[in-house]
């Protein structure tokens, strides 16, 4: 059972000219996506640079603002303006930053970090305060050494699994990864990855994952959603997505992905070129005259690509 709609979300981004600063145009960030949410799966949002997925997350989290859709939570609308950010839906939809270091406060020690939210969403006492954040360092695999040091003094990774662990402390229902590994090397990339996976089955969450990364979405994802110029251009299950994939921006992805055996690169080369003359060729079926995508069309129960 789905319990997060997203219904024909769009965030435009008014471009102001002239002396009087009038508005003149808008650059159509997110244009028009619906998704759904279902309890215990990961949905993978992936694009790349400038395709809207971050502001998607950020949209549903109330970090940007609406042009116009709806966001369903539980059945019932969500207030556009989040006035009030105690309320069950703000506990239940949290959120992980693509940089952990600006994404935790460097002036404050990590127990003072993980206590914010739950000081605003539990009534705890200082002892079963700190209980709770030991047993959240534990889960991420961080020691009490922790407790009192601050952002600076840990690795790439650890910050990231400080964010996981401030991000689930109110044992939200769903959290939003904004590109959770990018910045990471890639044994580290797997330990973090490793810890989402096992959080999830503990705490039955949801993730929407996001990434450019169609191989890191390979390895988590139940769903995956692809998105160019701030639209869906095709959505299914990772069968549909890496074994049937019909758009050909989503086949340019999958042929993104790196090839670790070094005989086939040369034929994953030959492979992405092919794709591109096929991209440039049939554009016509999937853009309209002004490179706006199509509407999605179904092809299955589960799988949808934009066609005219």
């Amino acid at each position: 059972m789905s319990f997060l709609e997203v219904k024909n979300l769009k965030v435009h981004y008014p471009i102001r000219s002239g002396f009087f600063n009038k508005i003149v145009d808008y650059i159509y960030a997110v244009d028009g996506v619906s998704l759904t949410i279902e309890q215990g799966k990961t949905y993978g949002l992936v694009g790349e640079s400038g395709s809207g997925k971050s502001t998607i997350g950020k949209a549903i989290i109330g970090l940007e603002k609406i042009k116009s859709g709806k966001i369903i939570y539980k059945g019932k609308e969500i207030d556009r303006k989040f006035r009030n950010r105690k309320n069950e839906y703000n506990k239940n939809v949290q959120m992980i930053f693509q940089d952990s270091l600006s994404s935790l406060n460097p002036k404050k020690r990590i127990i003072d970090i993980i206590s914010e939210p739950l000081k605003n969403f539990e009534n705890l006492t200082e002892t079963e305060n700190k209980k709770k954040i030991l047993e959240l360092l534990e889960i991420v695999g961080l020691s009490e050494d922790a407790l009192y040091k601050y952002p600076h003094e840990f690795s790439g990774g650890q910050r990231q699994r400080i964010g996981i662990a401030r991000a689930v402390a109110t044992k939200p229902q769903l959290i939003i990864a904004d590109e959770p590994v990018s910045a990471l090397d890639l044994s580290v990339q797997a330990q973090v990855l490793n810890y989402m996976k096992d959080i999830q089955k503990q705490y039955n969450l949801s993730y929407l994952f996001i990434s450019h990364d169609l191989g890191v979405v390979k390895h988590m994802c139940d769903y995956i959603y692809i998105l160019n110029s701030g639209r869906f251009v095709e959505t299914g299950t990772k069968t549909d997505i890496y074994d049937f994939s019909e758009h050909p921006y989503t086949k340019r992805l999958i042929a993104a992905i790196p090839e670790i055996h070094p005989e086939k690169r040369l034929e994953n080369a030959l492979k992405r070129k092919k794709i591109e003359e096929e991209y440039q060729k049939n554009k016509k079926n999937f853009y309209d005259e002004n490179g706006k995508v199509f509407d999605l069309k179904k092809l299955t129960d589960t799988h949808f690509v934009a066609l005219k």
